[in-house]
């Protein structure tokens, strides 16, 4: 049901990579020095014995006491291959429910990230990311980056356009390098024909518009345009509240209204604010899709009979059907914009995927630099918080072995 909304996009974006091969040869767009492990590696080292945490966790759960943050925080450090990453997972997800729960050092979060990447448990690390409420595992930017960047270098961009969903759902679209890899891997996606359900709908259109926000130029507008419009989709075939479940979007009805309102705005400015025509061509076709479907079957592929139809059906009330009643004026409205956008020569011929990797090329560099200096002196203030819980762990156990002697020495003498 996707597909023919996406075939514009995918057929500029098929001419994009004929015309550029150092792109296809060229996938992954971070820089060595970015993923370079050097300034993580150069931590001072507290080596453990996994065998040995792994038995005092153990106990320490069976007297229902609580595991400390930085005894995880060890366990995930000292990992040294493939199975122990499944035991750390283990102990994240023992860790999760426990009464430390809210205590998950941010250090043991990216820490857990490279461990995975080091030992060829990627699929691991997106596992707990996109089980985050069992895990606790809430990254920040430049972890998601790192994360984001081997799927795009092994072209697998659904995985990469999963892990922006949750960079989108934690609202973490706050370095340009976050949004310039997730945009690269948005439309990367698109250009490969996925057969969307509406789930992935929602998701690639959210991710689109709230990233899109972050660009004050052509690539974010078009993005804006792309999202609403998807979400638009979703809204007229299952209503609102199959939109805004369990995301960061506005609840209120319109989506398609909003998509319209990105082009009147690069209507009414002024100067070289253009979009990109192909995302033109998109919402096109998607209006056309979903004027010539009926009622009973804009569920698509997701139908999966009657019980399900019942409750899509319940799901959608009498706002939502005054929405839909408004399709055609949008259609109308769409076609008196692209119209005007015409005349006034602001369609840009080049693809959205055209324009992204265009970004990426121009801007990416620059990103780095501040990104890099952020992450040293992150690193810096992880070490400092972690020698602090190192040493009022050491002072705990001191207090702790003093009482214990003098409690020995008063049942001596109490014996005596």
């Amino acid at each position: 049901m996707a597909t023919s909304v996406l075939k514009r996009c995918v057929t500029a974006a098929v001419k994009v990579n004929r015309l550029s091969p150092s792109l296809s040869a060229r996938r992954w767009l971070l820089s060595a020095a970015y993923t370079d492990t050097k300034v993580w590696e150069a931590r001072e080292k507290d080596h453990q014995n996994l065998a040995e945490l792994a038995a005092t966790m153990e106990r320490t759960y069976e007297r229902k006491l609580p595991v400390s943050s930085l005894t995880v925080s060890r366990f995930v450090d000292n990992i040294s291959s493939r199975e122990e990453i499944d035991q750390a997972e283990y102990y994240l997800y023992k860790f999760r429910h426990s009464p430390n729960c809210w205590y998950l050092r941010e250090w043991t979060m990216h820490s857990w990230i490279r461990q995975c990447l080091k030992y060829g448990a990627r699929e691991k690390a997106l596992y707990t990311l996109k089980n985050k409420v069992q895990y606790g595992i809430f990254p920040d930017d430049f972890t998601f980056n790192l994360l984001i960047e081997p799927y795009i270098k092994d072209g697998d961009f659904k995985s990469a356009c999963s892990v922006v969903e949750e960079v989108m759902l934690q609202e973490a679209f706050n370095l340009p390098s976050t949004q310039i890899l997730s945009l690269y891997a948005l439309g990367s996606y698109l250009a490969t024909r996925p057969q969307l359900i509406v789930s992935e709908e929602r998701a690639l259109g959210a991710s689109l518009l709230i990233c899109g926000l972050k660009q004050d130029n052509i690539v974010g507008l078009s993005a804006q345009l792309l999202g609403n419009a998807l979400l638009g989709k979703v809204e007229i075939s299952n209503g609102i509240h199959a939109v805004f479940k369990g995301m960061p979007l506005f609840w209120g009805h319109g989506y398609l209204d909003r998509a319209l309102a990105v082009i009147e705005r690069v209507a009414a400015a002024s100067g070289d604010v253009k979009l990109s025509k192909d995302t033109l061509d998109y919402m096109n076709d998607l209006l056309q899709e979903m004027s010539s479907t009926s009622d009973s079957d804009t569920s698509g592929e997701e139908s999966g009979g009657e019980e399900e139809e019942d409750k899509k059906e319940d799901s959608v009330d009498e706002n939502d059907r005054a929405e839909q009643a408004k399709l055609p004026q949008y259609a109308s409205r769409f076609k008196e914009l692209r119209s005007q956008l015409e005349s006034q020569g602001k369609l840009d011929s080049a693809s959205f995927q055209d324009l992204v990797t265009a970004l990426a090329q121009q801007n990416l560099a620059a990103a780095e630099k501040p990104d890099l200096e952020q992450y040293e002196s992150r690193v810096q203030a992880w070490e400092a918080e972690r020698r602090q819980l190192i040493q009022r762990e050491k002072e705990m156990k001191e207090k702790a072995e003093q009482e214990k002697q003098e409690r020995l020495a008063a049942n001596a003498a109490a014996q005596a």
